[in-house]
């Protein structure tokens, strides 16, 4: 009774089996868990990136309009970019026929890295930029600060996905659910 044992690493070129175990594979996390792409990992941050412009810069507003202070604005724009990122999220595995419960906790797991990452970088950014914190919004110094912000969060948060994602986790884990 001789028994034929595959190694892992033996392909077949072109057969449907090998592209449907490259799918259940990409999943895995552990040693064997293939890399991610640049443009996997740039599409995630993006992902991120737009939900988080989109909270932090309403918060902005809003904290400008009732004329808070720099500390409770960009507490508001925090929890807004946070809000806004993991809703990027939760929405598109709902789609996919989650039930809410667990769309949060995808949408948890998937994002928060990624957003305190982005979070960190453009706000440390802002506050260390010479006057925008006490620039207001008709300001060109106040719009640089927070786009160049975004832009060098992006290129420090990418590579943090790229890792994730080659472990299986952040993005990796709404992957599954596409």
């Amino acid at each position: 009774m001789g028994m034929t044992v595959m190694d892992h690493d033996t392909r077949h070129t072109s057969t449907a089996h090998d592209h449907a175990a490259d799918q259940h594979h990409r999943g895995h996390t552990g040693p064997h868990a293939p890399g991610a792409s640049w443009s996997m990992a740039a599409k995630a941050t993006l992902h991120c990136l737009t939900g988080c412009a989109i909270g932090e810069i309403l918060g902005m507003v809003i904290g400008t309009a009732l004329l808070w202070g720099n500390v409770e604005t960009m507490v508001l724009a925090i929890v807004l970019a946070f809000v806004f990122g993991y809703s990027f999220t939760l929405f598109a595995v709902r789609r996919a026929g989650l039930d809410f419960k667990t769309a949060i906790k995808v949408a948890l797991v998937a994002d928060t890295v990624s957003i305190a990452v982005m979070e960190l970088v453009d706000n440390g950014i802002i506050a260390l930029v010479p006057g925008a914190m006490d620039a207001h919004l008709s300001d060109g110094l106040f719009w640089s600060a927070l786009l160049g912000g975004f832009a060098i969060a992006f290129l420090i948060t990418t590579p943090v996905n790229k890792w994730m994602i080659g472990r299986g986790k952040g993005h990796a884990v709404v992957h599954a659910y596409h």
